[in-house]
């Protein structure tokens, strides 16, 4: 993977952590939805910043994976943007709070591992 390549996919990962940052973020505002307030909250999802960064954020993640995947393999690319999840954790954990079981710890490691045998050149 050349220095261009991973820079596309450093991008594509932090630009779709951050997209999922601001989403939670509005989820939050958006507050819990029900089916008695469903339509209320889908229309207000166009009213709160933070989702509409989230969406925005994402759209610019797809687009540099989109330019990843005109330089690598699909068989490289498409594992190695799964750190998301392992961002996303962690990001869950230093800015929500939420706690990160043993379990998911181990999870997270197998990902890591996966995405270093997958890009791992010899």
């Amino acid at each position: 993977m050349t220095l261009q390549e991973f820079f596309l996919l450093v991008m594509s990962v932090l630009t779709s952590v951050t997209g999922q940052f601001f989403l939670k973020a509005g989820a939050t505002k958006l507050g819990r939805v029900s089916v008695d307030n469903a339509v209320s909250h889908i229309l207000s999802i166009i009213t709160i910043p933070e989702l509409i960064l989230g969406l925005a954020s994402y759209a610019i993640g797809a687009l540099a994976y989109i330019l990843l995947l005109t330089r690598v393999n699909l068989s490289i690319a498409g594992p190695s943007v799964s750190l998301v999840y392992v961002f996303s954790v962690l990001l869950g954990y230093f800015v929500f709070k939420e706690s990160i079981p043993t379990s998911r710890l181990v999870g997270l490691s197998l990902i890591v591992t996966g995405v270093i045998l997958i890009v791992w050149k010899k």
